[in-house]
């Protein structure tokens, strides 16, 4: 098959001398299935070993920070998502993921509006996750400063079944099982099915969560020419408790609390999702394949906010309770074609793609009487309707023996409308649309200057429309929704460079800018509700390094460091404290744009074989980091550092491996993540301290 193929993966093959063989292969950036030392664009892969072993295996900020021009931080504090940026895109977001578009087995995590969670995934039955950064990612559309996607392994012989465990500090258990196999005359159907519980105490009071995700990937082979996919993922976590962020005087007294409001409101958050999808792959011929995928969802979410009595009292506030159920899908035709053209290799993809969501949104009072923390009466009724239709092209031409060419471009049609049915003396009828229009295009061309060495420059333009909580509330105090709020717009530049030193050593470098028009920013502060509005031009720029190197049979070392200048060009004026109905505060030109750390550096080394002992040392640098726009309060820079050593032993019939990981070896209180330009000004999440994992895993063949 040529849009499903098996070897789109990383493979770790022995080679003679004892090394092991890099040969990463990526669809994400090209859709077709390309190695991705010759695409011009900045893409990395992580193993799903590296995602299972020694690792706890739930929050992707645990696993994949060998990644360059990536930061994920754990907030630790599952009823918010973890917070994931690329070369600084996203870091301003406080709910969920923007402005990186999330993606599994090609099924969007992201909503319509650009808005996405990574807390669906489940990593027992992943094979790989593959990360795009740069130009490139303006053709998965809005809100693509970035793209990661998660994708499930197929089911092959022999049948495997996989179970784990997991308990460490602060009540962290994990438990999963997953199963894998084909079966038919000719293994025509293969399966892939997971199943994991987990559930923490919390290092900070009023911070438990359970949760429990299923994943299922069932595949068909049809004859020789068609294959029928089947994924199904399930996440329920249900009363996930918000300790909230701290302030800055909170933090020094004592990073182990909750902000008081936390426990005054109960603030918390219950989550279920379920969605499944089919694609079906078709050789059409020798040259020609065709992919069709739809998908449908549903997601509940019932959250409870720390806004105060008396500003919910207010005739026109929409409540401290959310209440959203939300209905989404969609769908994606993709046509490719592999030829020669002029003598050189030629592909060429044409899609068209259709995401939509109609999510009932209500709210509530956070009380009843003197009760608080409790569902009180309706403040907020109304539909929000949002869908995108999109066209895309994509080409990949080999114009001469050492030069290759990849251009693309992405007509895309974002549509935002409200159905308000809350309609009283004081709040009246606030239904209305916008539509969003963009089109996107981008270049890339690569130099093969030796048979070791790529060098590459990519060019294109991106947008980010505002998130559907972005335009739900009017910087003018009245209800309804903010339609004047228009989207950002960027260019996007990359130069890099690709280095295949010897078969296990793999070294990239790039330089990137990012410069942005009408970036979305804080405007007012009224009623606990924080509205936005377009500010001047920003620009993000900088650097990124990083080498895999699996060297002297059992040593691997990964390196990864980003640089990045990330800041204001233009100045404006915004809300600082609440309430705050005019802005008055200056932002100046060159203020740093909050939670985008200057320098990244993490560094990993592992040590062992394939059966005994195996251990690993690893250390992260991230820089101070603004935590509002103007740049009154940093969360300092922290180093901190981690170690495991485990025990594996492998057999005819399976294998098996028991580990030990430690965690902050030097009991370092640092901000593990930051809430930028909170209202309230608790914009530090604070990291666990010293903690430790025991776990262990069992396959049976």
């Amino acid at each position: 098959m040529l849009a499903a193929v098996s070897l789109c993966q990383v493979r770790l093959a022995a080679a003679d001398d004892g090394d092991q063989v890099l040969t990463a292969v990526t669809v994400t950036a090209t859709r077709i299935a390309v190695a991705s030392f010759d695409v011009p664009a900045a893409i990395g892969t992580v193993p799903a070993q590296q995602l299972r072993d020694a690792a706890l295996g739930i929050n992707l900020s645990d696993d994949i920070a060998t990644v360059p021009g990536l930061l994920a931080r754990d907030r630790n504090n599952y009823a918010q998502d973890q917070q994931v940026s690329i070369r600084g895109i996203g870091a301003n977001s406080t709910i969920g993921v923007r402005g990186v578009r999330i993606y599994q087995d090609g099924i969007p995590q992201t909503g319509a509006d650009g808005q996405g969670q990574v807390s669906e995934f489940n990593f027992d039955s992943a094979d790989r996750v593959e990360v795009l950064r740069g130009p490139f990612s303006a053709l998965y559309g809005n809100s693509a400063g970035g793209v990661i996607q998660v994708f499930t392994a197929d089911g092959a012989r022999p049948d495997r079944l996989y179970g784990s465990a997991a308990y460490g500090s602060f009540g962290v258990w994990r438990a999963g099982i997953d199963a894998s196999g084909a079966a038919g005359a000719a293994d025509e159907f293969a399966y892939n099915a997971a199943f994991t519980h987990f559930s923490v105490d919390g290092y900070r009071p009023h911070s438990s969560a359970e949760s429990e995700s299923f994943n299922a990937k069932l595949g068909y082979q049809l004859e020789d020419t068609d294959h029928l996919a089947l994924i199904v993922n399930v996440l329920s976590r249900p009363d996930a408790q918000d300790p909230l962020g701290l302030t800055p005087q909170q933090f020094a007294a004592g990073p182990d609390q909750a902000a008081p409001n936390a426990l005054l409101f109960d603030t918390r958050k219950n989550l279920e999702q379920q969605q499944g999808g089919l694609t079906w792959d078709s050789d059409l011929t020798q040259s020609q394949s065709l992919q069709v995928m739809g998908y449908f969802g549903h997601r509940t979410v019932l959250q409870f906010l720390a806004i105060p009595v008396g500003a919910e009292r207010a005739p026109t506030s929409s409540g401290g309770v959310v209440a959203l159920d939300r209905d989404f899908g969609g769908g994606n035709v993709q046509w490719a074609w592999r030829t020669d053209l002029a003598g050189g290799p030629f592909s060429w993809v044409i899609g068209l793609s259709y995401d939509w969501q109609n999510e009932l949104r209500r709210g509530y009072d956070n009380f009843i009487g003197p009760a608080l923390g409790v569902e009180g009466r309706l403040r907020r009724d109304e539909n929000d309707v949002s869908y995108d239709l999109d066209e895309y092209t994509q080409a990949t031409w080999d114009i001469a023996p050492r030069w290759a060419l990849m251009v693309g471009l992405r007509n895309s049609d974002v549509n935002f409308r409200v159905d308000d049915h809350f309609i009283t003396a004081t709040s009246g009828d606030d239904s209305g649309s916008v539509t969003y229009t963009a089109g996107t295009p981008v270049a890339g061309v690569v130099f093969k200057a030796t048979s070791l060495l790529n060098l590459y420059a990519a060019f294109g333009r991106g947008f980010e429309t505002p998130l559907g909580s972005e335009l739900a509330y009017r910087p003018d105090g009245l209800s309804g929704t903010n339609f004047a709020l228009r989207p950002a717009r960027s260019v996007n530049t990359e130069f890099g460079a690709k280095l295949q030193l010897q078969p296990s050593w793999y070294a990239e470098a790039a330089l990137f800018e990012t410069n942005t028009a009408d970036e979305i920013v804080i405007d007012t502060n009224v009623g606990g509700r924080t509205t936005y509005e377009n500010s001047g031009r920003s620009k993000r720029r900088g650097a990124e390094a990083g080498t895999d190197w699996r060297f002297a049979q059992r040593w691997h070392l990964q390196l990864a460091y980003t640089y990045l200048d990330a800041s204001y060009s233009d100045a404006y004026r915004t809300c600082t404290t609440a309430p705050c109905a005019v802005p008055t505060v200056l932002v100046p030109a060159g203020n740093r744009l909050p939670g985008v750390p200057r320098n990244d550096a993490v560094a990993e080394l592992r040590f062992g074989y394939d059966v005994g002992m195996r251990y690993s040392a690893s250390a992260q640098y991230v820089s101070a980091v603004a935590a509002n726009d103007v740049n009154s309060v940093f969360a300092p820079g922290y180093a901190v550092f981690a170690a495991s050593a485990g025990y594996w032993l492998k057999w005819s019939r399976g294998e098996a491996n028991v580990f030990l990981r430690v965690n902050n070896l030097l009991d370092r209180h640092y901000v593990g993540s930051v809430i930028v330009d909170d209202s309230n000004h608790g914009y530090f999440e604070s990291a666990a301290p010293f903690n430790v994992l025991l776990g262990g895993a069992l396959t049976w063949l």
